[in-house]
């Protein structure tokens, strides 16, 4: 028999872990007054962080109240942390490695976010919410239905509005003592330098290779540190690229100037759009070899046998689809011939028009790969081939607005 030794041990393990709980606490209240008397002690901030002080002095504070204003204004003056900041940060405080010091240096910083879509959502609500002291928010577009499921810093309410405006208003939302600058307009040479050379950090958020490069000139320029983000289907990435010795922009013999940037075209450069609202268009066919989706169905109301192979990908057409349209998808298309030339037969068959070969009419998502389609389909030897200019895309705006577009 334990005589009632059982009892016992529970009794000492609870008042063991009751004393580690409190030895805890106060390690942790050690540490945290450790801290304010090293930032009683600490060297004034960079310019720049001075600077992003400043403006949260002068009130801006992205709308929040003025006593929020008045703790951060405190703050980072003092270095000693109010009540209040110390619980919102309280798991920054936490870190060994962060404290009190870490919190008052982003709380003097400033970060500029290029790009509020997918990437700059989680960025800028990140960054608001940890306390940094300034936050840019650049971005040329209007919020839309299919920017809701992916950018998470926009709301149904915000549609046609301003995508600045409102991950701005989200940002404040969640914290109303930081300062919010919002740039409703792209980043483009003619205003980069002028925006960048405001804010410590820049965060390159966007979707298009002519805008990366510029970014990244400009931060080169300027000397700004700049952390790039990208994601494309389920894979991304984000890296702080280094100075390369022998790039002509960055290199030590480098004489790539403002002035140049400024005039640089990055368009033509990486040969593509700053924006996807202007998707470049393919003109691989001669007029005789396309027709207008407006043309295209005026050919089905009068009835005329023909076959329309949509050359999509299989997920794409499983999302929508034009009636009596057969996929076969560009990537495996001259595989996949003997079942075209089977198809036509049947739609042959069942027309009393003629012994011609029905039309064959090629449909895409944006009226490019359609092209290429037609392309390869001609040398094969398919004559009637012909492409739908602007694809399912250009249905959707010229023949049935009802028509999902994707």
């Amino acid at each position: 028999m334990d005589g009632g030794g059982g009892g016992r041990r529970e009794v000492v393990a609870g008042e063991l872990e009751r004393l580690r709980a409190e030895r805890q606490e106060l390690d942790i209240r050690i540490r945290l007054l450790e801290s304010e008397l090293e930032a009683g002690s600490a060297a004034p901030a960079s310019p720049a962080g001075e600077d992003a002080a400043a403006g949260v002095e002068d009130g801006l504070c992205g709308g929040g109240s003025g006593g929020a204003c008045q703790t951060r204004r405190e703050f980072v003056e003092s270095g000693a942390l109010p009540a209040d900041m110390i619980y919102r940060y309280s798991r920054h405080l936490l870190l060994p490695d962060f404290g009190v010091e870490g919190q008052r240096k982003l709380s003097r910083s400033s970060v500029l976010v290029v790009g509020a879509g997918g990437l700059g959502s989680p960025v800028a609500l990140y960054l608001a919410a940890c306390g940094v002291g300034v936050l840019g928010i650049v971005d040329g577009d209007d919020v839309e239905l299919n920017n809701l499921h992916r950018q998470i810093i926009h709301k149904e309410a915000y549609v046609g509005r301003s995508k600045v405006k409102s991950a701005a208003d989200a940002c404040r939302a969640i914290n109303s003592s930081i300062k919010l600058v919002e740039h409703h307009h792209t980043l483009k040479p003619s205003n980069a330098l002028e925006i960048v050379r405001k804010y410590d950090i820049v965060v390159d958020a966007t979707d298009n290779l002519p805008t990366r490069y510029m970014i990244s000139d400009c931060c080169v320029l300027l000397n700004k540190p700049l952390i790039s983000g990208a994601a494309l289907g389920l894979e991304g990435q984000v890296k702080i690229r280094g100075s390369s010795p022998v790039c002509t922009i960055c290199g030590e013999k480098s004489v790539f100037t403002q002035e140049e940037f400024q005039k640089f075209d990055y368009e033509k450069f990486t040969e593509s759009p700053m924006s996807d609202k202007s998707t470049p268009s393919l003109s691989l066919l001669p007029d005789s070899a396309r027709v207008t989706c407006t043309e295209y169905k005026r050919m089905i109301d009068k009835g005329e046998p023909h076959l329309l192979l949509d050359v999509r990908p299989a997920h794409h057409f499983q999302i929508t689809s034009l009636p009596q349209s057969l996929n076969i998808p560009l990537s495996v298309l001259e595989e996949k011939l003997p079942l075209l030339e089977i198809s036509l037969k049947e739609t042959m068959d069942t027309s009393a028009a003629s012994d011609e070969q029905p039309s064959l009419y090629v449909v895409c998502r944006r009226g490019n790969d359609s092209q290429s389609a037609v392309q390869l389909l001609r040398e094969k030897g398919f004559p009637s081939a012909k492409d739908i200019v602007g694809g399912l895309q250009s249905w959707a705006q010229d023949v049935d607005p009802d028509f999902p577009a994707y």
